[in-house]
């Protein structure tokens, strides 16, 4: 790891601890397997973010509480069946495609995005962890053709402009309960960019699921497509 020793700050250690205990307590059926995973990452995105800056520096220390508790958001609208195959769009470090793929083993992740040096850190923590079904592409949305069930984003674009790129991507054949289509994260006031989806547009308020203040105007959004 890096010569930083970031982890080594006392007052740190513990926010990350507590923030660690508190996505155990909302997730309480992981494995052991999985609870290593989740264990791994803070070190290894403190010490990736020190050289290719993926989270904001000042936010390192809220990585499990505004990064990886919030992509695992989407849990909250959809079970993730193994087979399902989810394509995760301008993902940067692996948001919220890493977090996804530790709680969801059995399901194959593409982790997607413009900026090459981002892909190359997704991929570097998921070789370390040893995810197995997530494979990774620097590219523009645009540009990738596969087909997916479902496509995550984390607050990349506004809502049209990414269902316009994204429903080339989504596969006709359904396997789950929830028709396919685009899942993503996003916060604030969403009255008028969810205006042409309102009538099919599902939205889930994170503040019924999680209680931490953080995410009393986060929210996932849901469109079939």
């Amino acid at each position: 790891m890096n010569d930083t020793n970031t982890t080594n700050m006392p007052e740190e250690l513990s926010i990350v601890n507590s923030q660690l205990s508190i996505l155990f307590s909302y997730f309480p059926a992981l494995s052991e397997k999985q609870k290593e995973q989740f264990k791994a990452l803070y070190e290894l995105y403190a010490d990736w973010n020190s050289k290719i800056n993926v989270i904001s520096r000042k936010d390192i220390e809220n990585l499990y509480l505004h990064h990886i508790l919030h992509s695992l958001g989407i849990a909250k609208m959809l079970t993730l069946k193994p087979g399902t195959s989810v394509m995760d769009i301008g993902t940067g470090g692996g948001f919220p495609g890493i977090p996804l793929a530790i709680l969801f083993p059995e399901t194959q992740f593409h982790l997607v995005d413009s900026i090459g040096k981002k892909i190359k850190v997704g991929q570097a923590v998921a070789d370390v962890i040893g995810l197995q079904s997530i494979t990774f592409r620097h590219c523009r949305g645009e540009e990738e053709k596969g087909l997916f069930d479902f496509v995550v984003s984390r607050a990349v674009m506004p809502l049209a402009d990414l269902v316009k790129i994204v429903k080339k991507n989504i596969l006709k054949k359904q396997q789950s309960a929830l028709p396919n289509g685009l899942i993503c994260l996003k916060g604030g006031e969403l009255q008028h960019e969810i205006l042409p989806f309102k009538n099919k547009a599902v939205i889930l308020d994170l503040k019924d699921y999680f209680k931490e203040d953080y995410f009393e105007t986060k929210k996932v959004v849901y469109v079939p497509l």
